[in-house]
């Protein structure tokens, strides 16, 4: 942390990003760098994984959030409450949870080896997704916006 602190200060980068620091490994970095040098910590979240207290803490922290694997391996595209969203919203299972993302203000990272897969994954950025109607996926009792 010290050497990309450095890095900094010597405009080597602009900005210093952690990648799957728990609470305890981003208190650590936050005392060596402080807390307004920590661009984003990058960290696994989707419907199923939603580390709410890492959250919670990079929030209060003033923190961003990047999520990555926010389709779970795969496992969100099958999930029927995420399936009759989409089909609510005409998307994509991919587009309701990369726009649930969004609407949490995490930035997403979603992976694909398909040209197609990426464009649209680009569309969850317009999906209109409200906070006022929660529901529990029946698999993962993961809270998903409709």
């Amino acid at each position: 942390m010290r050497a990309l602190a450095e890095a900094k200060l010597k405009g080597l980068t602009g900005q210093i990003g952690i990648s799957n620091f728990n609470i305890e490994l981003t208190k650590q970095a936050v005392a060596v760098v402080g807390k307004e040098n920590i661009a984003t910590n990058q960290i696994e979240l989707s419907p199923y994984l939603q580390n709410r207290k890492l959250v919670e803490f990079l929030k209060q922290e003033g923190i961003h959030v990047t999520s990555y694997m926010t389709l779970a391996y795969g496992k969100v595209l099958g999930d029927p409450v995420v399936g009759a969203i989409a089909e609510r919203r005409h998307a994509t299972p991919a587009q309701v949870a990369l726009a649930w993302t969004l609407r949490l203000n995490y930035s997403v990272i979603p992976s694909s080896t398909k040209r197609e897969n990426l464009t649209s994954n680009l569309l969850a950025q317009t999906l209109e997704l409200t906070m006022t109607t929660w529901c529990r996926s029946p698999r993962s009792n993961a809270t998903v916006v409709k």
